[in-house]
């Protein structure tokens, strides 16, 4: 299986399809001399296009070489790009390549006269401990000159983009592939405010399969137009493959919404909304009577052991190695935990089912003052190598592990359908597949978890989450804390009836109690309003599941 497109060093264009190459050249440049600029192009197949669409718009091969300006690191790959060039009769002048890193040459540059009108590309994504601290610095460096605050998670493709967009000129145009990251994660928050700020119009472009064959990364084709027209905005356009776009590349977006833009670093799952249903969002985002999920619940991760396989077990095992008085009650997978309540007859339920329901928990004592039974299946951990592990080599005892306490309430970490909360009454932890969470008032314990499953909450949910290839909604603790959850008229809801509903699978019966008494009732929504919430949740929920490999 192929490592994640953004665990390997690429260089931008060894991965692009040829109708995204063709898509891009025709999309960025309308008229002959277009001066246009691939900022890492690989084996040359965007800067191929580039060409052939400057000759059928009329350039001569004679200028065309002082128009293409392609930079590659990788001196067998900018051969092959100088390569296809020859192949269609333009001749390589010196202002053509550039061999060696783009931020460099950007620095250099960023006071030229005359820029770019067009950018086109595929950067490559590089994490920020494989991305070379000698161009990381520099790269960096070109973001804070335009306010960014870089950090630890910054993947290269976040400084390419900013970059690229400081060497077009004011009626430029960039076209890039970039990784649907772009859309949710926090590290990307401050340049979705840049783009919104930099372009006067954006389209971003979303395929159901998967572009790249057998590499899990779902990514976007991000259209920006400088000064483009007295109009401004986005759209999202989401096509079923990549041999769909052929009927875009002439720039023809008319049948799309142009969506007004939050600049903000609000996440950009919303664009795939209607405008009457991004403005009902952000107006309920301001609404006084909603609470913030933070100011009841303080989230946490579950427990990290570093190896589960070997610290949680299940009853068989528990047995095989003596183990009754090390261990404690777990709840190993979301799945494991049916309702709203994990009660310790559910418990009970999952330890005769043979799910791994014991954490072992050890004394944070020596080695040698362990007990026999520990010490023996210590001795079988390291023999499986499992003290070796990263996480487990730097605790200061690698068999012990740290910050197992029990919540007062589970919550989903990763969702299929819907996110919950789940009241802890069985006295357990979780593993870090689960959220754990304290009410601030453990008396709103049942009014709070039952309050959660509303149209509202669910929609924000879908916005304030990220999703990846495999459909997965997935939510860090900060991202938990900052859902509205309606809580007028909680207190009505009948808790047993909610737990017993979510048990049978009948979320829309819940859906429907619990909007009638929050939504309509408590804030005093119409039914339009409640059903066009409602039916956010459903489109978002449908896309990510749907998502084709």
């Amino acid at each position: 299986m192929k490592p994640a497109l953004s665990d390997q060093k690429l260089r931008g264009g060894y991965y692009t399809p040829r109708p995204i190459a063709d898509f891009f050249a025709r999309w960025a440049i309308k008229k002959a001399l277009t001066k246009v600029l691939e900022p890492s192009c690989g084996d040359g197949i965007i800067l191929e296009s580039v060409a052939k669409t400057l000759l059928d718009l009329g350039t001569s091969k004679k200028d065309l070489h002082n128009l293409i300006l392609g930079i590659e690191i990788e001196p067998r790959e900018l051969l092959k790009a100088e390569k296809r060039l020859r192949d269609l009769g333009i001749s390589i002048g010196p202002a053509t390549f550039h061999k060696g890193d783009f931020f460099s040459y950007c620095k250099s540059h960023l006071s030229d006269v005359r820029k770019f009108d067009a950018v086109v590309g595929n950067p490559p994504f590089i994490r920020y401990q494989n991305f070379l601290e000698e161009h990381r610095a520099i790269a960096f460096k070109l973001m804070e000159v335009v306010g960014l605050h870089p950090n630890r998670l910054t993947n290269s493709w976040v400084p390419f983009l900013v970059a690229s967009s400081l060497l077009l000129n004011e009626q430029g145009k960039l076209a890039m592939v970039i990784p649907a990251e772009l859309f949710q994660v926090n590290y990307a928050a401050e340049i979705r405010k840049f783009l919104s700020d930099f372009y006067s119009k954006l389209t971003l472009i979303t395929f159901k399969k998967l572009v790249f064959e057998g590499i899990q990364q779902e990514i976007v084709l991000l259209l920006g137009e400088r000064n483009s027209s007295k109009q401004s905005g986005i759209r999202t356009i989401e096509l079923e493959s990549i041999e769909d776009i052929k009927s875009y590349e002439y720039g023809d977006f008319s049948d799309s919404e142009l969506k007004p833009i939050d600049h903000s670093k609000e996440k950009w799952t919303q664009y795939f909304l209607h405008t009457d249903e991004i403005l009902l969002l952000r107006d309920l985002r301001n609404d006084q009577r909603l609470t913030k999920m933070g100011d009841v619940i303080n989230v946490d991760v579950g427990v990290v052991t570093g190896e589960n396989r070997f610290f949680v077990l299940n009853e068989q095992q528990v047995r095989e190695y003596h183990l009754r008085n090390y261990v404690q009650a777990i709840v190993s997978r979301s799945g494991h935990a049916g309702g709203i309540v994990f009660s310790k007859k559910d418990w009970q339920n999952n330890i005769s089912k043979q799910y791994q329901t014991f954490l072992l928990n050890t004394p944070d004592k020596p080695f040698e003052k362990q007990s026999m039974a520990v010490k023996s299946y210590i001795r079988k951990g390291e023999v499986e190598n499992v003290h070796k592990g990263y996480k487990c080599r730097i605790r200061k005892r690698w068999f012990v592990v740290p910050s197992i306490w029990n919540p007062h309430v589970f919550i989903l970490r990763q969702v299929h359908g819907y996110s919950k909360l789940i009241l802890n009454d069985a006295e357990a932890t979780c593993t870090d597949t689960v959220h754990r969470g304290n009410f601030v008032d453990i008396k709103q314990k049942k009014k709070i978890t039952a309050a959660f499953l509303n149209s509202l909450t669910f929609a924000f949910a879908e916005v304030s989450g990220r999703s990846y290839g495999g459909g997965v909604l997935t939510f860090e603790p900060s991202e938990i804390e900052s859902l509205p959850i309606p809580l007028i008229n909680a207190g009505k809801i009948n808790f047993q009836e909610i737990d017993h509903l979510v048990r049978e699978n009948d979320i829309i019966s819940v859906l429907n109690l619990n909007d009638e008494l929050l939504l309509k009732q408590g804030l005093g929504l119409s039914i339009n309003k409640i059903m066009m919430l409602r039916n956010i949740w459903e489109k978002l929920r449908d896309r990510r599941i749907n998502r084709k490999h």
